[in-house]
């Protein structure tokens, strides 16, 4: 191998380490909370987050809630996906939703850092509970042993979730079909701190 190939090939090997390196996703503080009290409790001057984030984060949770949560034609299946006592209708959830679909009951809420120096908090997701006693965020991409805690998190955790709001409530064979509820996702298992 010439000199100028022995170059050449180091600059295409280190091209392609920083090209790797670029692709790692960004990683924020994240914590849990399993109500907006919680939050604002562990409030410490220059910590992690504000009241006012705390608040925030919760609004935007509640709002993704809405939007976002999981709907079944009935409680039953809602109770199948999400324990017994963890479901509620989108009625008494959303001002003008129906008695006849049943969503999860807001369990936590989950919120992330700054990202990319934007300021304030970058993003947060509401947290439901699973049938087998965990969380599971509203875009089911992590699934939690707890409802509170802190840890760090890749930025996808805070992905939109798709809107259901409008959309036919699962029935009993299409949660099944999709693996149930809070199934998919990192399989994370806790939170630590």
């Amino acid at each position: 191998m010439t000199k100028r190939s022995r170059h050449v090939a180091i600059a295409i090997l280190g091209a392609a380490a920083f090209t790797v390196a670029g692709c790692r996703e960004e990683q924020v503080d994240a914590a849990a909370f399993p109500d907006l009290q919680s939050c604002q409790d562990q409030v410490q001057p220059g910590g992690m987050f504000s009241a006012q984030d705390c608040e925030t984060a919760f609004a935007d949770a509640q709002t993704l809630h809405v939007e976002s949560a999981p709907r079944y034609d009935s409680l039953t299946v809602c109770e199948e996906q999400h324990g017994e006592g963890a479901c509620g209708t989108e009625a008494a959830a959303t001002s003008g939703g129906s008695g006849g679909i049943f969503m999860p009951l807001l369990a936590g809420y989950l919120m992330g850092s700054m990202l990319s120096g934007r300021s304030g908090m970058a993003a947060s997701q509401p947290l439901y509970k699973t049938s087998d006693g965990r969380f599971t965020n509203a875009a089911r991409t992590s699934t939690f042993s707890s409802n509170s805690g802190a840890t760090k998190m890749g930025t996808s955790q805070f992905v939109r979730p798709t809107s259901t709001a409008g959309k036919a409530p699962m029935s009993r064979a299409t949660a099944t079909s999709r693996g149930g509820f809070g199934t998919t996702g990192s399989g994370r298992t806790g939170f630590g701190g």
